[in-house]
């Protein structure tokens, strides 16, 4: 099967573990050693609203490709009702998109891609 055609959950299911572990090893890196410290700044990175303003921004100032516009498109037009109660569903799409991205260049091995998209984040 080809990654592009997998299903878009079940990418996102991986960008998010992929995403959420990148995060906490940072933050950890930058020296917090409170769990509870640690917590706290992660949900500024992991909380939808938040990663949909990631992306948001990564789309305005056209970092992405449109290789990676197309899969991150994909996962915001896949049709869907639920979502959490912390964010609409636009919201949701976003984030879902960038959980997608980040699944999707996991399985296609593609790294450094993946950290030049967190540094991004991170440091942006």
């Amino acid at each position: 099967m080809q990654t592009k055609e997998m299903n878009v959950l079940v990418l996102a299911y991986l960008g998010d573990t992929i995403y959420e572990n990148y995060v906490r090893k940072i933050l950890i890196k930058r020296g917090i050693s409170n769990v509870n410290d640690l917590q706290k700044e992660a949900v500024h990175y992991v909380s939808a609203t938040n990663q949909a303003m990631f992306l948001k921004k990564m789309i305005d100032t056209n970092f992405l490709s449109e290789e990676e516009l197309t899969i991150v498109k994909r996962a915001r037009n896949y049709k869907t009702t639920s979502h959490p109660k912390s964010c609409d569903i636009i919201t949701y799409k976003y984030a879902t998109g960038l959980e997608r991205l980040i699944g999707y260049l996991e399985m296609g091995n593609k790294k450094m891609r993946i950290d030049e998209i967190m540094t991004f984040i991170l440091e942006g």
